[in-house]
């Protein structure tokens, strides 16, 4: 059950945040202007790539690799493939994991290493693999780690990530606000130098920018009436979420989301994208999780029942292609089915900033659902 009263509490919401999840959120821009800064004294700016790689090859554990590589994937576009070395191990913990070079992978590929631990023994092994096979190796993990040791002893690029002080000891979710924007900064400034992605200094500056004021409207000070992330908290909180995204910015944005909701609340979610979500929801929303499904007498005793959930549909949109839109055939289907529907459109900007929106404003609303709910 979510604790309303607690959302317009900042205090509560501060003593709530044991895992420092609000404030992580609030310095996502400052985040991304010390990860860019760290990318300058690396020497990425400095850097002259011959030519584009063939292929970007991700590594890293869990969600926050995942996160990464998803979002240079959907930036890069059709100009390179981005592809995530999916581990192997027995166990998800870092020393279990083991990564794998395709055995096509060689001197014109480029490795990417996107890690908030550092000392994962299978990343030390990769990195090994990549330099025998004379792949070039960029690395952003923490400082002192034995990843920065094992890249720097190979001749690769290692990057620090942007840590805050109150970070080292406390070990970091994947989906945490601040870890994103740390690992993902330097390797778009990096793939920025290569000519995958068009992310110079004046784009990540309006990113963090644009960071900041979400967390002006999104932060804990702000009254849920008034606070987007705070409503949309208060939207799912007896809800199964359906995530539908349409445009390039929103369908990675929306599967972070999916993925926050697991890691930081505790909450199940299903994302898809516009149009085909219409019919892969479809018999979903008509079904027993359809807020209008209610098989039984309206007069039972309902006060000894778990609450059911109900499905509530959260419309994630950046500019469609060819301004072509699904959005009403959306709304159409969700509320000719009795299904509530959010909305979430980011302010005009370049790609990078309308992303870093539509991201931050559901970060935000993830933290505020686990606070809520006491997660």
């Amino acid at each position: 059950m979510l604790d309303d009263s607690l959302l317009d509490d900042p205090e509560a919401l501060a003593r709530a945040d044991r895992r420092e999840l609000l404030r992580g959120a609030a310095e996502a821009g400052a985040r991304v202007r010390t990860a860019a800064r760290h990318a300058t004294e690396a020497g990425i700016p400095e850097l002259e790539p011959d030519g584009r790689p063939r292929a970007v090859l991700m590594a890293g554990p869990g969600l926050a690799a995942t996160g990464v590589a998803e979002l240079l994937s959907t930036l890069a576009g059709a100009s390179c493939p981005v592809t995530r070395l999916t581990p192997t191990g027995v166990a998800p913990a870092g020393g279990a994991l083991r990564w794998e070079l395709p055995g096509w992978a060689g001197p014109v590929d480029l490795v990417l290493i996107a890690t908030p631990d550092g000392t994962e023994p299978g990343l030390e092994l990769l990195v090994e693999q990549a330099y025998r096979r004379g792949s070039s190796v960029v690395a952003v993990a923490p400082s002192g780690t034995p990843i920065a040791e094992a890249v720097e002893g190979t001749h690769g690029l290692f990057v620090p990530m942007a840590t805050a002080p109150y970070e080292p000891n406390t070990p970091l979710a994947a989906s945490a606000p601040g870890v994103l924007w740390a690992l993902l900064t330097p390797l778009l400034a990096l793939l920025d130098r290569t000519g995958l992605v068009s992310a110079p200094p004046e784009a990540l500056q309006k990113v963090a920018d644009r960071l900041d004021r979400v967390a002006e409207r999104c932060g804990p000070a702000i009254a849920t009436y008034g606070n987007p992330a705070k409503t949309l908290a208060a939207d799912l909180a007896e809800a199964l979420p359906v995530i539908w995204t349409e445009g390039t910015s929103a369908g990675p944005a929306g599967r972070r989301f999916t993925a926050a909701l697991a890691e930081l609340a505790g909450r199940p979610a299903l994302a898809a994208e516009l149009p085909e979500a219409l019919a892969a929801h479809s018999v979903l929303l008509s079904g027993a999780l359809a807020a209008a499904a209610d098989p039984d007498d309206f007069f039972r005793d309902r006060v000894e029942e778990q609450q059911v959930l109900h499905a509530r549909v959260v419309l994630l949109r950046d500019r469609p292609a060819g301004g072509l839109t699904a959005a009403p055939a959306a709304r159409e289907l969700a509320l000719s089915h009795d299904t509530a529907i959010s909305e979430l459109e980011p302010e005009e900007g370049g790609e990078l900033e309308t992303l870093a929106e539509l991201i931050a404003v559901t970060d935000f609303a993830a933290v505020y659902l686990a606070l809520a709910s006491g997660a």
